[in-house]
């Protein structure tokens, strides 16, 4: 799956796939002037981002692509700052059940080489929608 889509929000930033497995997806998120706060580390909204896109890559292989998943909790701990990058998320899966997919992620500052966050998030998993017939469709 493509992180950068064309004509969307995410295309503006630097996201890139590193790695993906059946259980696994590691994403970039490449530190630049504009995406940092006045002491020079990444902002935390943008490490937020970086882990919910990863973990909802991940999720969303553990349900019906028609349906999909949404985040319904994530916990972060923000551990270190990301001054050198690029942050890179590592989404594990914990458990895909029926209704419930849960994800661990940790993000490290490449450069430094040092661990910078780690979350766990929830995903609920949707049904899938159904076409609904148009009033002039069905006599």
């Amino acid at each position: 799956m493509q992180v950068n889509i064309p004509g969307h929000l995410f295309a503006q930033l630097p996201f890139y796939d590193v790695a993906e497995s059946d259980d696994a997806v590691v994403v970039d998120l490449h530190h630049r002037s504009d995406l940092v706060n006045t002491r020079g580390a990444m902002q935390g909204g943008l490490i937020a981002t970086l882990i919910d896109v990863a973990a909802g890559r991940l999720a969303f292989k553990f349900c019906d692509p028609r349906a999909g998943a949404g985040t319904a909790d994530m916990s972060i701990h923000f551990l270190a700052p990301v001054t050198e990058g690029p942050a890179r998320a590592t989404a594990t899966l914990v458990r895909a059940g029926k209704r419930l997919i849960v994800v661990d992620v940790d993000v490290h500052d490449v450069g430094r080489g040092r661990l910078a966050a780690r979350a766990t998030l929830s995903f609920a998993v949707m049904e899938a929608r159904v076409a609904k017939e148009s009033a002039s469709g069905a006599a």
